[in-house]
C-alpha cells in the first residue's frame, strides 16, 4: 500500500542518498520541501543546479572555484605562493581559513590513500601536487590530513614523492586539545603532543 504519491516517494528517495541522512530524516526534509511556497522551493532546486553547473576545480590549487579561472585564494596577492598546505577535502581549507592565521596557498587531494577502499595515488590530485612543487618557487609544503592510518599513509607517500625536490616538508602539530585533559588522552596523542612541544 502506497502511503504517499510517487513524487514525494522520488524527493526523500534523493534526501536518503544525503551522507548523515537516514530514511525518517529524509522524509521530514521531503516534507519540508513541499511546505516551502513555490518560489522558495525554485530557489532551492535553482541552486542546486547552478552549484554543478557553475562550480569546478581550480586549475591550480583544485580546490571549489565558480567558472574556470583560479579560486580567490590562489588569486590573492596577498597569499604566499611559497607554501602549500596539503588537505584531504574542500571543507578543510574552510577549517583552516577559520583560523585566520595560515597565509599561504593549499592543495586539495579530494580524498586520501585508502587501499581497503580502492582508493591509490593515480585516485587523488597528487599528480597536480608534484606538478606545483617541480616548477619551483616552493620552500615548505604543510601535510594536514587528518591524524588517522589513510591520513598519515597519505602524508608519508606525499613527503617520500617530494623529498627529491629540496623543499621543507612538515606535518600539522597534534596533541592536547585546549581545554582537554591529560588524564583523558591516549598514549598516542600524549606521544605526539610530546614530540611537538615547543618553548614558551
Amino acid at each position: 500500500m502506497e502511503y504517499f504519491p510517487p513524487a514525494l516517494e522520488r524527493l526523500t528517495e534523493q534526501f536518503a542518498k544525503l551522507p548523515g541522512v537516514g530514511r525518517k530524516s529524509a522524509q521530514r526534509l521531503a516534507f519540508f520541501v513541499l511546505s516551502l511556497p513555490e518560489e522558495d522551493a525554485r530557489d532551492f532546486a535553482d541552486a542546486i543546479v547552478a552549484a554543478k553547473t557553475s562550480i569546478s576545480l581550480c586549475p591550480v590549487c583544485r580546490n571549489f572555484t565558480e567558472g574556470e579561472g583560479p579560486c580567490a585564494v590562489c588569486r590573492s596577492p596577498k597569499r604566499d605562493p611559497g607554501v602549500i598546505c596539503v588537505v584531504a577535502d574542500p571543507k578543510d581549507v574552510i577549517a583552516l581559513e577559520r583560523s585566520r592565521e595560515y597565509e599561504g596557498r593549499y592543495h586539495v587531494l579530494h580524498g586520501v590513500i585508502s587501499p581497503m577502499n580502492h582508493v591509490g595515488p593515480d585516485d587523488l590530485h597528487i599528480k597536480e601536487l608534484v606538478e606545483r612543487v617541480a616548477a619551483g618557487g616552493v620552500r615548505e609544503v604543510i601535510m594536514a590530513t587528518n591524524p588517522d592510518t589513510e591520513g598519515e599513509a597519505t602524508a608519508m607517500y606525499l613527503a617520500r614523492l617530494l623529498r627529491p625536490f629540496g623543499v621543507k616538508v612538515t606535518r600539522l602539530a597534534y596533541g592536547i586539545p585546549v581545554g582537554g585533559h591529560l588524564e583523558y588522552a591516549d598514549d598516542a596523542t600524549l606521544m605526539r603532543a610530546l614530540e611537538g612541544r615547543r618553548e614558551i
